[in-house]
């Protein structure tokens, strides 16, 4: 299902440009049953559980404590709490920390709808990586639903700079991402990764990339009461001037992770997203204010009748 828009929007020196793009209606998706994992969280250390669930149309994906029954935390931009670390979100005075891999799962194979309850205040932390929850979720089967979604059409050019780290996005067709990170360590260096988005090139390109952090980092961390849970089997710990962890599961596995974090941190646009987005040394604080900013801007596509949402 195809539809054409024409919207306006600035260049960076203000002037206004057309744009006719056009772009895929997708079909909403949901679980086709109740799935669920258990392991480590990544900053309390404590055993953590947490169950997927399916969930009708236009319902999201939407987080709950098991130790809170009733309260809801929906994944939008507006619950975002805070990004030390890891992505976490809040609402109704409870929060959840670490969501960025199982959302980045959900993003990257297209899963729309879903509810998820977990019996701590953090994520699972599992291998490091988001391919524990795409495997879940491919397990449990992904089902197409009656109702479509309009992407979010970036419709206008824009950038976020802090220092030497930014962040922009512009038009395109599909969403293309391209990434890169420059670590004084020798084993990371100056990588760059660009990467077109379908749920058979996210599970097979970017889901295996684990987090990373370098030893000196974890102590300090860990004296903050954070990083707990971290080990050799859940992130490429690194220490001055080797890997300690095993061998990389892609030379540019370190790239590759901060892609999957932005997809995690998109997620909150609770839509598809049709665009060009360049992060350069960007993390989740960089991510956030771009969610931010993509949410408050006019998106064209919105704007489609209800009816034209109905399946064909």
């Amino acid at each position: 299902m195809k539809r054409l828009l024409t919207a306006g929007g600035p260049l960076n020196d203000g002037t206004p440009r057309a744009i006719t793009q056009s772009f895929e209606m997708k079909i909403q998706t949901t679980l086709r049953t109740n799935v669920s994992i258990e392991g480590i969280g990544l900053h309390t250390g404590r055993p953590v559980r947490v169950e997927f669930r399916p969930a009708g149309e236009d319902h999201g994906i939407v987080l709950r404590r098991a130790d809170a029954p009733g309260r809801r935390i929906p994944a939008v931009p507006t619950s975002a709490r805070g990004f030390d670390h890891a992505t976490t979100l809040g609402a109704d005075g409870i929060e959840i920390a670490t969501v960025e891999h199982a959302l980045s799962a959900a993003f990257g194979l297209g899963l729309d709808n879903m509810d998820v309850e977990v019996d701590g205040p953090e994520l699972p932390i599992l291998d490091g990586s988001s391919l524990p929850f795409a495997r879940l979720f491919l397990a449990a089967g992904i089902e197409r639903q009656h109702r479509a979604v309009a992407p979010h059409v970036i419709a206008a050019e824009t950038e976020i700079v802090s220092g030497d780290r930014s962040i922009s996005a512009e038009p395109g067709r599909g969403l293309t991402i391209h990434y890169e990170i420059d670590f004084p360590h020798r084993a990371i260096g100056r990588q760059e990764f660009v990467f077109k988005l379908s749920p058979d090139t996210y599970a097979s390109r970017i889901a295996p990339a684990r987090t990373f952090g370098l030893m000196s980092d974890i102590e300090m961390l860990r004296a903050r009461g954070l990083a707990r849970g971290g080990s050799l089997s859940n992130a490429i710990v690194l220490d001055e001037e080797n890997i300690l962890s095993g061998p990389l599961r892609f030379p540019d596995e370190f790239v590759r992770h901060k892609i999957l974090d932005l997809l995690g941190d998109l997620a909150l646009l609770g839509r598809p997203i049709e665009g060009r987005i360049h992060a350069r040394r960007a993390g989740h604080a960089l991510h956030a204010a771009l969610v931010r900013k993509l949410a408050e801007a006019p998106d064209s596509s919105a704007a489609i009748p209800a009816s034209a949402l109905a399946r064909g």
